[in-house]
């Protein structure tokens, strides 16, 4: 049996340590917001008795002082709280990202392509920046319920009649805020998931241009790409009306608050239960214990935090394939066996391979009608994703007991679309698991038959990829030069050749044939041409391996003629058919060993 993927993966062997900054700069940010809440409780208690020793004529230097001291404080305080916030956003901000990233990198090819390009880059960009702001705005309001509490603490000391009147009203701002936090988390959660939704379509939009303006279809396409635009809107409204409402709410009730202390903080006065300096006191701590209802903000923050941290997560928690401890002895063959594979997709079978061998050192050639399985079957023989029952074996070892650097380093992939990225062209071919010298680079790139145009570029090797006004086709070719370089085994090659002519696909596979290192080949591939000069053939049809074995023996059949084009023997040739006949000859020239 296969090994699945798993979801609650361990970290593979070539990636670093987690770089997550951890609770210290979250803990800083709320230390630092403690420290400026106290220093805002304390001031109305010095201010009071700084006002009684004035109007008492006693000595209020010392009081002064300490008055002066907590303001100056509360300002450094708040300044480095603000610091401390930045950098807490940044280094969480950066972590998300990078353990996004990271998930989405090694997890199963099939299990990436559920979410489209669009989505990833808003989950890595605007989502990971809302939720890096989360633990720092979850530190500010810890702090900022501290203030309040702190501040009825303190009126209850001074005068607990008046406490009792705030306390009365602070149940309100509660329920208030938690309405707000309930109702603003939903709200939230389809915002970002129809801004996903509009990067999605504008980024299909971009790749398509060409196609849209060849088909002169812009206008319709703009609507398609701004169609969101309206429940966008809705929703954003939705989330602008929550926050003025708790704002307004809030802006109501604390003067409301404030107006009602003071009154009865004017009682106490008049009954001379408080003094002038106890009086302003209390006017002030009323106004700090309400301040609660101005925590919308932080909640609002901290909901949107929460909402984008699960959006990153998933891309985190993608599947991603387990790996053995395995690894294989040296000077093996290559030989490529698949025993009683299976593979579905969403309830339906789409690969069904038992005891297929490709003999070390040979080349197969993977050949079907579209959907009748190739990619599939290319992906489980170089392990992108493992079956649903049975097991590929690489010189009698299955695939999946090797550890992640054998497995890479065994067996190479080259595709139809290579992501080279932005190196130079050196670079970009030395990349991958082996260490590739600078001979060795220009080994494969001769081999890959990219020289000629390689050395025509302005630096040459050294010319960055940005730079080099490269076509598909030679584009392609330095892909096929990397997978050359760092050749192991087994090379896998997704219609890796599809952009290059028939000549020059030709000349590169001879040329392979005349290289000293030998490699198991398995060639997905369209072409009658390239199938018939491989050692053998699997055809597939309808997902299920139809037969194995010399393409020149298969020809013999109407249906596996059928696959590259070619028309059926005994089929006559009416008049109008002439251009059929011509293409179908041209086939059977082509397909000839």
């Amino acid at each position: 049996m296969g090994s699945a993927p798993v979801p609650g993966r361990s970290r593979p062997e070539d990636e670093s340590p987690g770089t997550d900054p951890g609770r210290v700069p979250e803990l800083l940010v709320l230390g630092c917001s403690v420290a400026a809440a106290a220093a805002a409780v304390a001031q109305p208690l010095v201010l009071g008795r700084t006002l009684d020793l004035l109007l008492g004529g006693g000595d209020a230097g010392p009081w002064i002082a300490a008055s002066v001291a907590l303001l100056v404080g509360e300002i450094l305080l708040d300044c480095l709280t603000a610091f401390l916030t930045g950098r807490c956003t940044a280094d969480w901000t950066a972590a998300i990202r990078s353990r996004a990233l990271r998930g989405l990198l090694h997890a199963v090819p099939d299990t990436v392509r559920t979410h489209p390009p669009g989505d990833v880059a808003t989950r890595l960009t605007l989502n990971a920046s809302d939720a890096g702001a989360a633990p720092a705005a979850g530190a500010a309001l810890a702090a900022s319920l501290v203030t309040p509490a702190g501040a009825l603490v303190a009126l209850a000391v001074v005068d607990v009649w008046v406490a009792v009147c705030v306390l009365v009203g602070l149940p309100a701002l509660a329920l208030l805020l938690r309405a707000f936090a309930r109702d603003t988390g939903v709200s939230v959660g389809a915002y970002q998931r129809v801004q996903s939704d509009i990067a999605s379509r504008l980024l299909e939009a971009v790749e398509g241009a060409e196609t849209i303006a060849a088909a002169g279809t812009a206008a319709r396409e703009r609507d398609r790409v701004l169609r969101p635009l309206t429940e966008l809107g809705a929703l954003g409204e939705r989330m602008w009306r929550l926050h003025g409402r708790a704002l307004a709410t809030g802006g109501v009730l604390v003067p409301l608050l404030t107006v009602a202390a003071t009154a009865v903080g004017g009682l106490r006065l008049g009954a001379g239960a408080l003094s002038a300096g106890d009086l302003l006191a209390v006017i002030r701590y009323a106004q700090l214990a309400a301040g609660i209802g101005g925590a919308a903000t932080l909640v609002g923050a901290v909901a949107r935090g929460r909402s984008a941290r699960e959006r990153t997560r998933t891309l985190e928690e993608l599947p991603a394939l387990s790996y053995g401890t395995r690894t294989l002895r040296p000077g093996g063959p290559g030989t490529l066996e698949l025993r009683g594979v299976r593979v579905s997709r969403g309830g339906a079978e789409v690969l069904r391979a038992d005891r297929v061998t490709v003999p070390g050192g040979r080349t197969a050639a993977v050949v079907g009608r579209s959907g009748s399985g190739k990619s599939v079957l290319a992906a489980v023989a170089g392990r992108l994703t493992d079956p649903d029952r049975g097991r590929v074996l690489l010189d009698g070892t299955p695939l999946d007991a090797l550890t992640r650097p054998s497995l890479r380093a065994e067996v190479g992939f080259a595709f139809a679309r290579p992501e080279l990225g932005d190196r130079t062209v050196a670079e970009a071919v030395a990349a991958g698991p082996r260490a590739v010298s600078p001979d060795q680079v220009r080994s494969a790139v001769r081999l890959a038959g990219a020289d000629a145009f390689v050395d025509r570029l302005p630096q040459g090797y050294d010319t960055p990829l940005a730079e080099a006004p490269l076509s598909g086709g030679e584009y392609q070719r330095l892909g096929l030069a990397r997978a050359f370089a760092h050749a192991g085994r087994v090379l896998v090659m997704d219609d890796a050749t599809s952009s290059l002519d028939t000549a020059t696909e030709h000349a590169v596979e001879r040329a392979q044939r005349r290289s000293p290192s030998v490699v198991t080949r398995l060639v997905v591939t369209h072409r009658p041409s390239v199938a018939a000069r491989a050692d053998l053939v699997i055809w597939l049809e309808d997902g299920a391996v139809r037969a194995v074995g010399p393409h020149r023996l298969l020809w013999r059949e109407a249906a596996y003629r059928a696959v590259f084009g070619a028309r059926e023997e005994g089929g006559g040739a009416s008049t109008g058919e002439g251009t059929a006949q011509g293409r179908a000859g041209a086939l059977d020239r082509e397909a000839r060993p």
